[in-house]
């Protein structure tokens, strides 16, 4: 009997999967999909070389804090190379290009799919350089993100857990004993990324990055989304990431990345930068009203009646796994 019919019986439950409340307040149904994805993070939290190149990425940007150089290809060969490979596998269309500042500014994005930061690197422009603050082991979790990631640079790996990890680890403590031994691995190897020392070495990069007058590109729902046209409520970070320094934010809406397959077109709506003053001593209502009027403006940019196109879908199931 599987580990998610167990955990069935073991609450009583009717339905065909378990929900669990994870740490966000959101649900997350525990499927066998979910359980295995939930693995496949563990083994890659256990991965020597993700985990070198992940610490060699934020001591390289920590030296950078005291004066040290940094080695990166340019912007323009960067997004030449993501250019010719996302453009040859979808129509991409840009919209409101003009509203991109040409001074450092932190752009926030929905999130759909792993391919969102490849497509964004591929349309926004070489300058000012961006940087990405993206999943740790989503980034670094085959050979040839490994392989593009050395090559591309610019990348800010975050280490977190995952939700299909955290819905694990809870069902083990709610009494779910098939998953006990996942959930213990799972809280030994897995980062959480939530500890003070950081968050504020995570804070320290992203400044040190708009002091150098680049940008920087994250996703402030902080997870996948599930529904075209719907955002998750935002994290915090976004917030007190542009009160601190100053720099615009700029909303940006992705169209069409949740359910890919060859030559669909995909769009990349941009909205009006948001501007706040910036404030050494941040307070939690302040930080709520940036991320309202962020939120606000992201789900303006998306589509309220966004519906699928019909018809046959190439290498649709290729094109969907070949990012995750």
């Amino acid at each position: 009997m599987t580990s998610t019919l167990h955990c069935e019986q073991k609450f009583n439950s009717a339905n065909s999967a378990l929900i669990v409340n994870n740490q966000f307040n959101n649900q997350t149904e525990l499927t066998e999909e979910a359980i295995k994805r939930a693995g496949e993070g563990l083994e890659f939290a256990r991965d020597r070389t993700s985990n070198q190149m992940i610490q060699q990425t934020l001591l390289s940007q920590e030296a950078l804090l005291e004066g040290g150089t940094e080695r990166k290809i340019s912007g323009y060969i960067r997004r030449m190379v993501m250019r010719i490979i996302i453009n040859t596998l979808f129509c991409v269309k840009v919209e409101n290009s003009e509203r991109i500042p040409n001074i450092p500014v932190l752009i926030a994005v929905n999130h759909l799919n792993h391919i969102d930061p490849f497509l964004l690197l591929s349309e926004l422009p070489a300058k000012p350089y961006f940087h990405i603050l993206g999943d740790a082991r989503t980034l670094y979790n085959n050979n040839w993100k490994r392989i593009l990631l050395r090559f591309a640079k610019g990348v800010i790996p975050l280490e977190r857990m995952w939700k299909e990890e955290i819905a694990v680890v809870e069902a083990a403590k709610a009494g779910c004993e098939d998953l006990g031994e996942l959930a213990a691995d799972i809280e030994k190897y897995v980062p959480k990324g939530n500890s003070i020392e950081s968050m504020r070495r995570l804070d320290r990069i992203v400044q040190g990055i708009f002091n150098r007058g680049d940008s920087v590109l994250l996703f402030p729902e902080g997870k996948l989304g599930a529904v075209e046209g719907q955002v998750l409520p935002l994290k915090r970070g976004a917030a007190i990431y542009a009160l601190r320094s100053g720099v615009p934010i700029l909303p940006i809406a992705l169209v069409g990345t949740k359910d890919l397959f060859f030559r669909k077109e995909l769009i990349v709506r941009i909205g009006e930068p948001l501007v706040f003053p910036k404030c050494n001593r941040i307070k939690a209502e302040q930080i709520q009203a940036v991320i309202d009027e962020l939120q606000v403006a992201i789900q303006n940019l998306l589509p309220m009646d966004y519906s699928e196109p019909v018809g046959k879908k190439p290498l649709r199931n290729f094109l969907n796994h070949l990012f995750w």
